[in-house]
């Protein structure tokens, strides 16, 4: 797929940034209501590939699910709030 670069829509730099994300979820709220037409890069399917063999090489290396959750838990518990 051919990459365009498009300019956003006329008045989008007005918005304030919360605006500006707001618009663009919709755009993908949009886009997702069709999940059969999102197709995955290649590239991204190479990634995927290479984890799961070097998983499989190397499965004393991966966390589990619950390991990974605990960690990002802690993390945003010690992030300072706002």
């Amino acid at each position: 797929m051919a990459k365009h670069t498009l300019s956003p829509p006329a008045g989008f730099d007005q918005l304030t940034v919360p605006e500006q994300i707001e618009y663009v979820q919709g755009l993908w709220e949009q886009i997702a209501t069709s999940p059969e037409a999102v197709t995955t890069p290649d590239w991204h399917l190479d990634i995927i590939r290479r984890r799961l063999q070097d998983f499989e090489q190397h499965p004393e290396i991966g966390k589990s699910w619950d390991e990974v959750r605990t960690e990002i838990e802690q993390q945003l518990q010690a992030r300072p709030s706002k």
